[in-house]
């Protein structure tokens, strides 16, 4: 691993070794050589907070398979902070510094200073890991788009994140040479309303991390009773907002009759959640359903492997990592037909109509009263997660820039 500086009004020198930046783009013939690839990760964040979850962690998984990548290409990853740690095999980051964790800053930065950082570096390609390229960059481009969800349901984003997000996505869409996303579903909603050509979209799914898996006993038993829990409860995680339909997860909830077990649900404060705590108390359920806030990672497969069902009836996701995670702990889940979630899901889990609480309230409390169906579905659960790896989704992503540097 190696540091370049590059933040605001710091003056970027050449690494040994670098390539100059005469370098044209490649044609087709040469596209399989070695290439010099620049990243854009500006959402990455090596913190245990908030920040870290969904497209961090992807970007994050994303990078540490390139680092150990045989194929020889080089890598230029722009990015807040640099880590604290080796272990990036041949990356170099170039931190912007953290000021650029500000979305506002972050913008600006994106637009103005690292076209400047490109031209010096002369990649052959840039990856804008989410969202954007900047119009200041000419050469080939490859962008992440992990959903349309603003699109989709416009009313549960800020007018600002919308606008933002709608004018660069769209405008990124025509400028890159490839387009990546992370399911099936994804990327016919990328086609449908950004007008883009089918053959530019690829999908490379990721995965669940290597520690969201089957726990041994002792140690779920010692974490149950560390935390005061009982030995049956329904587990749930998302940010607190309209399109994880926490609402209509809480009116099945309290439609279950037979020993309804406490409901636990994990996730930070996001936008428009004051419906769900009135839901709480409107249905008398402040005895029963427990908000956990912000729930660091590591401590999420206790969580999963403790719980003896999870719960995620979304309106709507890019993919839907928390499915993969609870079941590579082997834990039984009860999801929704919508968005990509069946893609992820499989057979594995049983699939309801999200807005259908009846049918939630009654899967539900199936699967709470069936030990049978519970063993199945947890080993039915690992198979499906297994078949979910960060390094298909790193040889997709390599395929993707030979495509687009080839032209």
């Amino acid at each position: 691993m190696r540091v370049a500086r590059c933040a605001f009004g710091v003056r970027w020198r050449p690494l040994p070794g670098t390539r100059n930046s005469e370098r044209g783009t490649r044609n087709a013939v040469d596209s399989e050589a070695p290439l010099r690839i620049a990243l854009n990760a500006q959402l990455l964040s090596f913190a245990e907070t908030y920040r870290s979850g969904g497209i961090s962690r992807v970007i994050y998984h994303l990078l540490a398979e390139l680092g150990r990548d045989p194929r020889g290409h080089t890598f230029d990853v722009f990015v807040p902070t640099a880590p604290a740690t080796n272990g990036w095999g041949g990356l170099t980051f170039h931190p912007s510094g953290g000021h650029t964790m500000r979305p506002a800053i972050r913008i600006v930065w994106e637009q103005t200073i690292l076209p400047r950082e490109l031209a010096r570096l002369g990649p052959d390609l840039l990856h804008g890991t989410a969202y954007a390229l900047p119009v200041g960059w000419p050469g080939p481009g490859v962008v992440t788009m992990y959903d349309l969800s603003f699109l989709r349901f416009p009313n549960a984003f800020k007018p600002a994140n919308r606008i933002y997000l709608t004018a660069t996505t769209r405008a990124t869409a025509r400028r890159a040479r490839r387009i990546l996303t992370i399911s099936e579903h994804a990327r016919r909603d990328i086609v449908r309303f950004l007008s883009v050509p089918e053959q530019r979209v690829d999908v490379a799914y990721p995965a669940a991390e290597v520690r969201y898996h089957r726990l041994p006993a002792e140690q779920v038993r010692a974490f149950r009773v560390a935390h005061d829990l009982p030995e049956v409860f329904v587990f749930a995680v998302g940010t607190l907002e309209p399109r994880k339909n926490l609402v209509g997860l809480l009116h099945a909830y309290a439609r279950v009759r037979a020993k309804r077990p406490p409901l636990y649900v994990a996730g930070g404060v996001g936008w428009r959640f004051s419906p769900i705590f009135d839901t709480v108390r409107q249905l008398h359920l402040t005895d029963d359903v427990h908000f956990l806030g912000f729930v660091p990672e590591d401590e999420l497969p206790l969580w999963y492997n403790a719980a003896r069902l999870f719960a995620f009836p979304s309106l709507y996701e890019g993919f839907g990592l928390p499915v993969l995670e609870a079941m590579a702990c082997g834990t039984p889940v009860v999801t929704s037909t919508a968005a990509s979630l069946p893609e992820v899901a499989g057979k594995a889990a049983v699939l309801v109509p999200p807005q259908d609480t009846d049918r939630l309230a009654h899967e539900m409390e199936r699967v709470l009263g069936d030990p049978q169906l519970q063993t199945e579905m947890r080993a039915a659960g690992r198979i499906q997660a297994s078949r979910f790896s960060w390094r298909a989704m790193t040889d997709q992503t390599v395929t993707t820039y030979s495509r687009a540097v080839g032209g």
